[in-house]
Order: C-alpha cells, then structure tokens, then sequence
C-alpha cells in the first residue's frame, strides 16, 4: 500500500470494499490509500469510501460527474491500476457530496465533512 498511514494520529474505522478508511480526531477527516495494484478506478474508489463514512450505499450520494469529470479524474490517476508509471506527486481537490475530497498521486484520498455533515455523523 503506498503510503502507510501515521499510526499515531489515525485510527481505524472500518473499510471500503478491501480499502481501509482512518479518522483522524485531530482534523475530522477521514484517509484511505489505494494501492498500486488496484484494478478498480479512482472515481470508484472515491465514491464506495465517501459512501462508507457517511454509511449510505454509492448512488444515494450526489452525483460525481456534477462536480468533477470521472474519466477525467481517472485518467489523471491512471497510475494506481498499473497502466502507467507514476510522474510527479500532485494532487486534486474538489468538493462532493457535503464533503471536501483531495487526491494525492501517492493514492491517498482526504475527505473533509463540511461542517453540518460532520454533526450528523457525530452523532
């Protein structure tokens, strides 16, 4: 798994079809890494853990392309199903369904509940 997630600051709170997803208490966010070998896309894995933290299934989140373009996102991150070689460690931010999401080239994806999302899963 590319980038191992600090132990000390982030606790596991469940997983997403085989991706682990972390809290971190300090920020309220949530963390998950996509591993090199995944077959699946990263707009795939972005909407099954974004629909794990808020415990909705995947088409009861808005829809992806109203906010960002999913082809394009993953050809952007095409590296992490091995069809090519990682080049650069950028990343791309956005919002999507009452959550802030950022992408990392190294596979980890951030997502940030707006504030009124992260009272009702507080609760």
């Amino acid at each position: 798994m590319p980038g191992s997630p600090p132990s000390d600051r982030l606790r596991e709170v469940g997983e997403a079809t085989g991706q682990v997803v972390y809290y971190d208490e300090n920020e309220g966010t949530y963390h998950t890494w996509c591993d090199n070998d995944e077959s699946e896309p990263v707009s795939t894995a972005l909407l099954v853990t974004v629909s794990s933290v808020f415990g909705v299934e995947p088409e009861d989140l808005d829809a992806l392309g109203e906010c960002i373009d999913p082809d394009a996102l993953n050809a952007i991150f095409v590296h992490w199903r091995g069809d090519e070689p990682r080049i650069g460690d950028g990343s791309v931010s956005f919002s999507f369904s009452r959550c802030d999401v950022t992408v990392h080239a190294d596979g980890e994806i951030i997502i940030d509940p707006h504030p009124r999302a992260r009272d009702v899963l507080e609760q």
